[in-house]
């Protein structure tokens, strides 16, 4: 069987489009699978942002891996404490586990760029520098700075220390944050201060 001149040129025609269609889509495709290569291999703007000061912001600065205690020396958010408020925690922890609680340290000293991340993260997540203020002070005000508070965890701990503290010279200083402690030698004697609300209460905080 033959076919004529013009069926063949037609039949032509289709092959080449049919050709030139499927070159389109192989590009195409091409395009894509580099893309996404490209995409899942680049850094996030979150990364961009903050993927060096994760990395460079870790135990060093104050950052405490889970279920630490005051008795750990290797921690620099725990050995930078100030000596005396170290020294009243770790007995008030030796009389409290005599209780079956444990004195966990979900904060303690931090170092002024540590402190700033935490800031920054507090705006972010309050929507305002007044607000955060209520949580988190500046580096150059914090107390976790110069290592003269600490936070202890977990409830039954803070409980603990709630009732027991002032005979430690332990106290509670925001009725915010039932957690954060100080060391007041006083209250050894004459029990702890009357809390602030929180620390944009704190005449410290106003310096």
């Amino acid at each position: 069987m033959t076919y004529s001149g013009p069926a063949r040129t037609a039949a032509r025609g289709n092959r080449s489009t049919i050709l030139a269609a499927l070159v389109v889509l192989s590009v195409a495709l091409v395009g894509v699978v580099v893309h996404q290569s490209l995409a899942s291999s680049a850094a996030s703007p979150i990364d961009i942002l903050h993927g060096d000061r994760r990395g460079a912001l870790g135990e060093a600065d104050g950052a405490v891996p889970d279920g630490v205690t005051v008795f750990a020396d290797e921690i620099p958010a725990v050995a930078n404490l100030d000596p005396d408020l170290l020294g009243a925690l770790r007995q008030a922890a030796t009389d409290a586990a005599d209780d079956g609680v444990e004195f966990v340290v979900n904060s303690g000293w931090r170092s002024p760029e540590y402190q700033e991340q935490l800031l920054h993260e507090a705006v972010s997540e309050y929507g305002s520098e007044e607000e955060a203020a209520r949580w988190v002070a500046t580096a150059d005000k914090s107390l976790h700075v110069s290592g003269d508070a600490v936070d202890i965890g977990p409830s039954d701990a803070a409980a603990w220390l709630s009732e027991h503290g002032a005979e430690y010279g332990l106290c509670q200083i925001y009725s915010n944050e039932p957690w954060h402690y100080e060391l007041r030698p006083e209250a050894v004697d004459d029990s702890c201060p009357p809390m602030y609300a929180d620390p944009t209460h704190d005449p410290r905080m106003q310096q």
